[in-house]
């Protein structure tokens, strides 16, 4: 297995495998030609309001079996308006005490059963902190959310994602 990577957000060499994978924005904002996204939608690096739908990026996080820590999956998240607005309106402070918001995911996860649609708790974190989410429902996600991942699960998710080569 490979012993470095360059991270495609900061550019730089890391020790290790990536534990992360993230999407810039909503699939239905990236799937709008680029010259015409910015027209269509207004985004930051962790909202995004695309006509009368809203998104908040979020952490879905798979803990490891056999390590410490886990596999962060950086998704979007649509939620309904007060939410959003609830969320802007903490973004920073402390929305740790905040009861979780229903929303639903926004992002295709490769390696996975189809995950947009797929219904979410977002519970709001401090303001340094992304959303956490937890799945909800029958989805092979909400078993690796609560049992973890082992290191063949993990290696199965760097492939899918193209962290790393497959057999």
């Amino acid at each position: 297995m490979t012993s470095s990577f360059i991270c495609t957000t900061c550019g730089v060499t890391h020790t290790g495998l990536p534990t992360d994978h993230g999407w810039k924005l909503p699939d239905d904002v990236w799937a709008i030609p680029e010259p015409e996204r910015s027209e269509n939608a207004k985004f930051s690096k962790d909202l995004c309001q695309l006509g009368g739908r809203f998104f908040i990026r979020c952490l879905l996080q798979l803990p490891f079996k056999e390590q410490p820590d886990y596999y962060g999956w950086g998704i979007w998240v649509e939620v309904a308006a007060p939410d959003f607005h609830r969320y802007v309106e903490l973004y920073d402070k402390d929305g740790g005490s905040e009861q979780p918001v229903p929303g639903t995911i926004a992002n295709a996860m490769p390696g996975y059963l189809p995950t947009v649609g797929l219904p979410v708790r977002v519970q709001f974190q401090g303001s340094t902190s992304r959303p956490v989410v937890t799945v909800q429902g029958s989805h092979h996600l909400v078993a690796e959310q609560s049992l973890g991942i082992d290191n063949q699960r993990y290696h199965e998710i760097l492939v899918a994602t193209g962290s790393i080569g497959g057999p």
